[in-house]
């Protein structure tokens, strides 16, 4: 006899699901755990410094992504009065919040690929 799954019922479970799903949306993407982990060793970027440290991301990408995660409060964007004007991107503390995540991530990703390739 097949188990009947518990979260249709579970309010609980609902509201964990609704949170995964809202990480994932906020997080998904190529490039958006990268440009964090960049951000995260670094404490303010310009925008050609990041296109420089993200291999491979295109300049629209890289606008775009910093963008989104602008509008979701992940980063700022401070404009510098200079000439030429200067952008810079940092961590914001909600930002911040995501290192354990990205730590977390590299490190299964490490031991995934120790194993996969030993």
């Amino acid at each position: 006899m097949k188990k009947q799954a518990t979260c249709n019922t579970s309010t609980q479970c609902k509201k964990r699901i609704l949170a995964i799903k809202d990480a994932m949306e906020i997080l998904s993407g190529k490039w958006k755990f990268h440009i964090l982990g960049t951000l995260l060793l670094n404490e303010k970027m310009r925008f050609m410094d990041l296109l420089r440290e993200v291999e491979g991301i295109a300049p629209k990408m890289l606008s775009k992504e910093l963008q989104d995660m602008e509008m979701n409060r992940l980063i700022t964007r401070s404009v510098i009065n200079t000439k030429p004007i200067t952008v810079e991107y940092s961590l914001t503390e909600a930002g911040r919040t995501v290192e354990p995540l990205v730590n977390e991530l590299a490190t299964w990703g490490e031991a995934y690929r120790n194993e996969l390739y030993s």
